[in-house]
């Protein structure tokens, strides 16, 4: 192992630049690892995004080690004559297999899991009121999910680092990285996405948008317009995804401020006709008639029911 090459600029450059790619690449590989890992029992979760992270990096490094196999992997194992795709005879790679099939499967997924939060699936197991308990995976299950999808996810920023940096140590210390990183945000940011239903539903029509994307991209059918190694179809998905996500934060920031000022208005109310506010009747009147009101303008709220 070189390290003298870590005493040139380029490798710094080099290094930076794909830890970016990788954190920014891996985003929809974050949420899968948080709604498969939603799926183990309520014990297992923190351990499972773990592991499941730990066995991404470990199947990217194995990756990586194949690099002289990643460079071919763009190349064509059958074409169809006289059929064109973007100006070029169609024909499927390993890549645009892996990349075809990946997305189906997360096209199902996002379909399946969409379909139990609409049925409340889990609002009502936890009551005791489900036809049927939701079904759940196991530990080794859910790591081995995680890992076989991280290929998926990954593989066009793997061949990425192939072409963007010329030693192996470099590749691996920029994924080790950004790995790390996403293990720091990821209990966050599942425990953010499992506590608002709104931020699932956007998590799963995303991941589910990301699957089509990817059968696209595997049949060849793309913009042809890449930017920060993307295609632009896929960045328009990740701005609509941050847009989404940015509107709903403000929303729910609403909701909280309107919810302290009713408890006020209605504290304020209660201490006018007599009732102390400092009693824990009081209080507790007080919220449930915020609940109250919260229920009436969204049936469908949790914290509300």
């Amino acid at each position: 192992m070189d390290l003298s090459i870590f005493a040139t600029p380029e490798a710094w450059i080099s290094l930076v630049t794909l830890m970016f790619l990788e954190i920014v690449l891996g985003v929809d590989n974050l949420v899968f690892i948080v709604l498969t890992s939603d799926r183990l029992p309520p014990e297992k979760q923190h351990i499972g995004r773990k592991l499941g992270l730990l066995g991404a990096l470990v199947s990217r490094v194995v990756f990586l080690c194949f690099a002289s196999f990643l460079v071919h992997m763009t190349d064509k194992l059958f074409t169809i004559p006289g059929l064109y795709i973007n100006g070029a005879e169609f024909g499927l790679s390993v890549r645009d297999l892996v990349l075809f099939l990946g997305g189906l499967y997360l096209i199902y997924k996002g379909i399946v899991e969409l379909r139990d939060v609409l049925k409340l699936s889990e609002e009502k197991e936890s009551q005791g009121d489900a036809d049927k308990p939701r079904k759940t995976i196991g530990l080794a299950g859910a790591v081995a999910t995680i890992m076989v999808m991280d290929i998926v996810f990954s593989i066009d920023s793997v061949i990425t680092a192939v072409g963007l940096a010329n030693h192996l140590i470099v590749m691996i210390i920029a994924v080790m990285l950004a790995v790390f990183l996403m293990m720091v945000f990821i209990d966050p940011i599942s425990d953010f996405i499992n506590t608002h239903t709104e931020m699932k539903i956007l998590a799963l029509v995303f991941i589910t948008v990301i699957g089509v994307l990817l059968v696209l991209d595997g049949l060849g059918i793309n913009s042809g317009i890449e930017v920060l190694d993307m295609h632009a179809e896929k960045l328009m998905v990740y701005f609509a995804m941050v847009f989404a996500i940015v509107l709903e934060v403000i929303q729910m920031r609403y909701n909280k401020n309107y919810q302290e000022w009713t408890m006020r208005k209605n504290l304020e109310i209660m201490r006018a006709r007599g009732y102390d506010p400092q009693n824990t009747d009081t209080i507790q009147l007080a919220n449930a008639l915020i609940e109250a009101e919260n229920l009436k303008k969204d049936p469908n709220n949790k914290e509300a029911i």
